[in-house]
């Protein structure tokens, strides 16, 4: 899954004659999961039609503060689409449109909702070369640079009017890596290397049964996909699980048991900058499991339990410069027993939730949770869906490594 996918991208086009490309970054943006509203300057329709950018985008185009061939008028309000947008991207961007954005000129709907926007701005230039190399044009980069809009370069190469140099607006393919690429650059975990552990251990009883645990996963992929939005490469070891992810940050490592998961963990704890260890494990297993289904004979069947290993003790143990993150699902004492669990096991903070709250645990979408961190400093949440609960863990731990 691409860094851009669920954002809301704005794709400004001015009348160039490279805007025959923005069908297919339209295309690209939509294939990398992002939410695509196209805005045109009114010249830039000589080039390529709104109905095409329309159909490919999935959204209406906008060109003009009415539509007037819509006999209801219907006002296209530019402040609105500026704070719609995560991103926006204006390819190409004209010496003429460039020219006014950097000098506030607002004389059409695609300016005034520049001059509206509060997201990042991209802007890939497209023109001949002598325009390109001209003190101008070469002003409004530095102009708009200094805004915070961040310029696409243009490349070099056979340009409309002949000439071979630089101007030709970058390919679709590269804005797109290319933004990617800057956003990554901007991202609090960008670098960082993240163990997560998640869902249930399943330990066999018998080829067939096994004890497992009511654990969904849910609360660990959570985890997982916002660490990885914020530029963190990502290691889940997940145990049994419906959840999916496709996040190209993340490397799902599935396992069954909890020697599996111990592995694992393991494994990649001494390349990794912070451990989260949610995973619900069993904390025992069957002493000797059944080669063969054991069959249903007598009126009750004793099993002879043992410890598994203690997979965030262990880890505690041999820290070093880790931030070393664990769960406890407690019932009673809640508390005691998690503050207890933090330094017995040598954390740097816990998550707490208890299955006394409602809307707390496992299996659905939401989580009440309480972190405690080393210096015994507690912050409270309210019931939040789970995916908001991982931002909040997320921050807590970027607010603590940086500190």
């Amino acid at each position: 899954m691409s860094i851009i996918s669920g954002k809301n991208i704005l794709l400004g086009i001015s009348a160039g004659i490279a805007a025959y490309k923005t069908a297919s970054l339209v295309r690209l943006f939509i294939k990398s999961g992002a939410n695509v509203k196209v805005v045109m300057t009114p010249a830039s329709k000589e080039f390529i039609t709104p109905l095409t950018l329309s159909t490919l985008s999935k959204n209406p185009v906008f060109s003009s503060f009415v539509n007037e061939e819509d006999d209801n008028a219907v006002w296209n309000n530019h402040v609105d689409l500026g704070l719609w947008a995560d991103l926006f991207v204006v390819a190409p961007a004209t010496a003429n449109t460039l020219s006014k954005m950097a000098n506030g000129v607002c004389d059409n709907l695609f300016l005034a909702t520049y001059l509206s926007a509060k997201c990042p701005v991209y802007f890939a230039p497209a023109m001949d070369l002598d325009m390109y190399k001209h003190p101008t044009t070469k002003a409004s980069f530095e102009k708009l640079k200094s805004f915070g809009n961040v310029m696409i370069p243009a490349t070099s190469g056979e340009l409309a009017s002949g000439l071979i140099g630089e101007g030709r607006m970058a390919e679709p393919e590269d804005i797109v890596s290319f933004i990617e690429n800057d956003i990554l650059d901007k991202l609090p975990l960008k670098g960082k290397n993240i163990l997560i552990t998640a869902g249930p251990t399943y330990e066999a009883i018998d080829p067939v049964r096994f004890i497992g645990n009511h654990s969904s996963g849910k609360m660990g992929f959570e985890i997982a996909r916002a660490a990885a939005n914020l530029g963190a490469q990502v290691f889940l070891v997940t145990g049994p699980t419906h959840q999916k992810t496709t996040h190209s940050l993340i490397k799902v490592l599935p396992v069954t048991s909890a020697e599996e998961m111990y592995a694992q963990a393991h494994k990649h704890y001494k390349d990794v900058d912070v451990a989260i260890l949610s995973a619900a494990v069993a904390d025992y297993r069957p002493k000797e499991v059944a080669l063969d289904k054991i069959k249903k004979k007598d009126a009750a069947l004793t099993l002879e339990l043992e410890k598994t290993k203690d997979i965030l003790a262990s880890l505690g143990d041999i820290k070093t410069d880790q931030y070393l993150v664990g769960f406890a699902l407690e019932t009673n004492n809640e508390i005691e027993n998690a503050k207890d669990k933090l330094k017995r096991k040598n954390l740097n903070l816990i998550v707490l939730n208890s299955l006394n709250d409602k809307g707390a645990g496992f299996k659905g979408d939401t989580n009440k949770v309480t972190f405690i961190d080393s210096e015994e400093n507690i912050t409270e949440y309210q019931l939040k869906s789970k995916a908001e609960v991982a931002v909040d863990l997320l921050n807590k731990i970027i607010e603590q490594i940086n500190a």
